[in-house]
């Protein structure tokens, strides 16, 4: 069970990504601001012991998914434009943003895997650990996501 020191810490390191991710699948802000509260109270309420900081985010990875589906299947969703949010989301480097809202657009199948690639910087063989699926899905996931999103770019890129 983590301290309030260690829990805290977690939360400020974590909270972004948990946050991005369930954007990613519900694409509007306040469900995933309350997905990541709720995952963050799930991670307060563990009493799991996790045996490394790659052990504890690969952990809310899959909670933020889980949650996130769960909340699609809710009758009384909705969705904003990523226009009207995109700005607001913090990244390292002001590229992920742009990548970030071209991302977006895409299918959720090529979504979540590119996100988890490229953003949390995870291999073929973990995405398809955390996603529950065969390395060769995620592949080709990867492979026609990237093909959609360099469209995605080029066509942005020619607007400007």
């Amino acid at each position: 069970m983590l301290t309030e020191e260690q829990f805290c810490a977690l939360a400020k390191k974590h909270m972004d990504m948990i946050f991005r991710i369930a954007f990613n699948y519900l694409k509007d802000r306040n469900e995933a601001d309350d997905i990541t509260q709720n995952v963050l109270l799930k991670l307060l309420d563990a009493k799991k012991e996790f045996e490394s900081d790659e052990h504890i985010k690969y952990w809310l990875i899959r909670v933020t998914i889980n949650e996130s589906k769960k909340a699609l299947r809710s009758p009384w969703r909705k969705t904003e434009p990523i226009e009207d949010y995109a700005s607001t989301i913090t990244f390292s480097a002001p590229e992920q943003g742009e990548v970030f809202a071209a991302l977006m657009e895409l299918p959720e199948k090529y979504r979540t895997a590119l996100y988890l690639y490229y953003v949390e910087e995870y291999s073929s063989s973990e995405i398809a650990r955390i996603l529950k699926m065969p390395q060769s899905t995620v592949l080709s996931h990867l492979s026609r996501g990237r093909e959609l999103l360099k469209r995605k770019l080029k066509e942005a890129e020619a607007n400007v």
